[in-house]
């Protein structure tokens, strides 16, 4: 199959939407409850997001000099094999849409189950509705980018509105229905509060996932060297800012024992604020999040094997591009993974590693900015890093300490990480074949 070329359609509004919709979905709404668990500080909850959001916007800065100096579809893939070669790029890239594959079947389940309140009669087909989404998301995303870019500019606008109009209503609403808690001294996590703090680390850095994203667009951004700056940074900004207010929201409020007992903070909040029955907005937002971030999953996903088979490290057939811009095979290999997950109930799994995943991705793209500035000093660079080599090689530091974290807290979902490594390399070889 004649291989063809993506379209040079997206800009800097896209590249925030695509950022904005690519990290925030539910997470934001539904980690708060188990992360005051985790903690029981109201003090360090915030500290913990924003230290993320820190190594999120300096990781930006990082990905922004790999992005302008080699916009291609696919991002980590592309900078991993640049740096390392081909395995190193094949086992990255699959890394990279294993994951999102894995998080886009949760995010279509979840979705189902939040149809289901809104509509009682579709109770028990959660499985049919979830794959039902993503078939549809599949038929919008087959007609075109310009179509699923503007729809990822409004669903982002909307996303953002609700939250900081969520924001707004917790301070200005007297609450009416809360029952005031004294607040702890002590953290609550019963494995002590080091455990709890990687703990919530771990949650945390799942919630920012996705602000990197709009570096797998910039093959088609008309202008990468001054889009992807603009884009990444607004983006972040935007996320870190949006993410600390709700906690802020959540804390004012509820009680933080309150916080730490509940499954859907924001729900308990509106609750309390306006009583029982009013927490069905609470779902209508999530369903927006989940929509806006089904949409960027479904857009930056693809790409990634796209990239792969344009390389000959992936199947041929996923390089095909409709006349809309899309690379519609890669769509629907993609979406058809995240089905065979949730119709197998494997993607629960396969989301409990997902963050181990995502912050290997990390680690290997700032492992590669490293390693190009040794091997490729005279590739041409629009932009540089900030803080280099400092700030790149602490990024690196702290993605691998938080690995390792990863590994003594949740020794059996590694293994599963593990597995996948050792079997990568077997699977590289057939399709090398």
């Amino acid at each position: 199959m004649a291989q063809q070329q993506l379209k040079k359609l997206l800009g800097v509004g896209f590249g925030i939407a695509v950022t904005i919709g690519g990290t925030i979905g539910t997470g934001i709404l539904r980690k708060p409850g188990p992360i005051a668990q985790d903690i029981g500080d109201p003090t360090l909850i915030i500290a913990v997001w924003l230290l993320v959001g820190v190594y999120a916007l300096i990781g930006s800065l990082s990905v922004i000099e790999l992005g302008t100096m080699l916009p291609s579809a696919g991002a980590w893939y592309v900078y991993a094999r640049r740096a390392f070669g081909n395995y190193a790029g094949f086992l990255i890239g699959v890394s990279s849409w294993l994951g999102s594959v894995a998080a886009m079947a949760f995010g279509a389940s979840v979705m189902s189950e939040y149809l289901g309140v809104l509509i009682p009669a579709l109770v028990g087909y959660e499985k049919p509705v979830a794959i039902g989404i993503l078939l549809l998301f599949v038929a919008f995303h087959w007609l075109g980018v310009k179509s699923a870019s503007r729809a990822q500019e409004v669903m982002s606008v909307l996303k953002a509105a609700g939250l900081l109009a969520f924001v707004v209503v917790c301070f200005v609403v007297t609450p009416t229905h809360s029952t005031p808690s004294p607040e702890l001294t002590r953290p609550i996590a019963e494995n002590g509060l080091w455990l709890g703090i990687l703990a919530a680390l771990q949650s945390v850095f799942y919630t920012y996932d996705g602000w990197h994203t709009a570096a797998y667009f910039a093959e088609e951004d008309v202008d990468p060297s001054r889009n992807l700056p603009r884009s990444m940074v607004s983006g972040v900004l935007l996320i870190i800012g949006i993410y600390v207010l709700v906690n802020l929201a959540l804390l004012y409020v509820l009680p933080v024992q309150q916080l730490a007992g509940s499954k859907l903070a924001a729900a308990d909040a509106v609750q309390a604020l306006f009583g029982p029955g009013s927490a069905k907005v609470v779902t209508l937002l999530l369903m927006v999040s989940i929509m806006g971030i089904i949409n960027a999953q479904i857009m930056f996903n693809p790409r990634v094997i796209f990239a792969m088979g344009r390389d000959g490290l992936f199947f041929r057939f996923v390089t095909y591009v409709n006349t809309g811009g899309t690379p519609a095979y890669a769509v629907a290999l993609t979406a058809g993974t995240s089905i065979l997950l949730i119709l197998t109930n494997t993607y629960s799994k396969l989301s409990d590693i997902a963050t181990f995943f995502f912050v290997l991705c990390y680690a290997s793209g700032f492992a590669s900015l490293i390693r190009l500035r040794q091997t490729e000093p005279d590739l041409s660079r629009p932009v540089r890093a900030w803080g280099y080599p400092v700030s790149t090689w602490t990024l690196l530091i702290a993605s691998l300490a938080f690995l390792v974290g990863v590994v003594i807290g949740d020794f059996s979902s590694s293994l599963y990480a593990l597995g996948f490594i050792v079997i990568s390399y077997p699977t590289y070889q057939f399709i090398k074949r």
